[in-house]
């Protein structure tokens, strides 16, 4: 039965492990009233559900498969992100990396995490909810590596610049890892230089508002690497496959390595 105790699951965590969609996603479709638990609307995320695998939970009229009652096999799928695709599922948004599945995928799929449209590399698709909720939610200190170019004047205060805590849509953000890579050629706009981020949370469009902070232009941003887990060299980019049990054991394995100082080549 639904519950407004300590009984029972959170309406949209048990949403989000079923792989309807991220938690956050689920709580909206709750609230606006497109969620029933045995033939009932509820509008409330928050609401507990005793014994869910028992229950008649649909969305949108379409009964969700809780685990123990006919639950679709878990599913975890790499892909590498191209530019011009969005990571969201409503309609009308263009080009998406669902579009990049085709029809090859039966299972209902939800990236962990997104790319923005002009970013590419590594995007994790999985209908695990669970495996979701743990590499997007920052509690988990899950870490995403990005290699970013940038054009614009970088020195040894530009990199302390970005390692400092910032404060984005109010929220004061943890300290963000960078560091310097390469200096390329100059290009129109000036000096080029290649760096790698490290976060273990992230805000909409994070690592472009940095650098426009510091004064620098993103020229390209990739992510390269979820925890141990870096891009494979056989996923090309608008590619996808499923990912191995040892890919599995490294995308879940959160790293601690520390980056060299600021170190520019001339």
């Amino acid at each position: 039965m639904v519950e407004s105790g300590r009984c029972g699951e959170r309406l949209q965590c048990i949403l989000a492990h079923a792989g309807v969609d991220s938690r956050r996603h689920c709580a909206s479709m709750i609230a606006g009233g497109a969620v029933t638990v045995d033939g009932k609307v509820v509008r409330e995320p928050g609401l507990r559900v005793e014994n869910p695998e028992r229950r008649d939970i649909r969305v949108n009229g379409r009964r969700v498969a809780i685990a123990g009652k006919g639950a679709p096999r878990i599913r975890v799928v790499l892909m590498n992100k191209p530019r011009g695709f969005l990571c969201t599922k409503a309609e009308g948004a263009g080009k998406t990396i669902y579009d990049l599945l085709g029809g090859a995928v039966r299972e209902r799929l939800v990236s962990a995490g997104r790319l923005d449209r002009e970013s590419e590399g590594l995007i994790v698709l999985s209908n695990d909810g669970a495996l979701v909720n743990a590499l997007t939610h920052p509690r988990h200190g899950h870490e995403k590596t990005y290699a970013v170019r940038v054009c614009g004047v970088f020195d040894g205060g530009t990199l302390d610049f970005l390692q400092e805590p910032m404060v984005l849509d109010g929220i004061r953000l943890a300290p963000v890892r960078v560091e310097y890579v390469r200096r390329l050629p100059d290009g129109a706009g000036g000096p080029r230089h290649d760096l790698k981020f490290k976060l273990r949370e992230g805000r909409n469009r994070q690592i472009r508002r940095m650098c426009d902070a510091a004064g620098l232009r993103v020229e390209a941003l990739c992510r390269v690497a979820i925890n141990r887990l870096r891009l494979p060299r056989d996923i090309p980019g608008g590619a996808w496959r499923d990912a191995t049990d040892r890919e599995l054991a490294l995308l879940t394995d959160a790293p601690a390595v520390p980056l060299r100082p600021w170190s520019p080549e001339e």
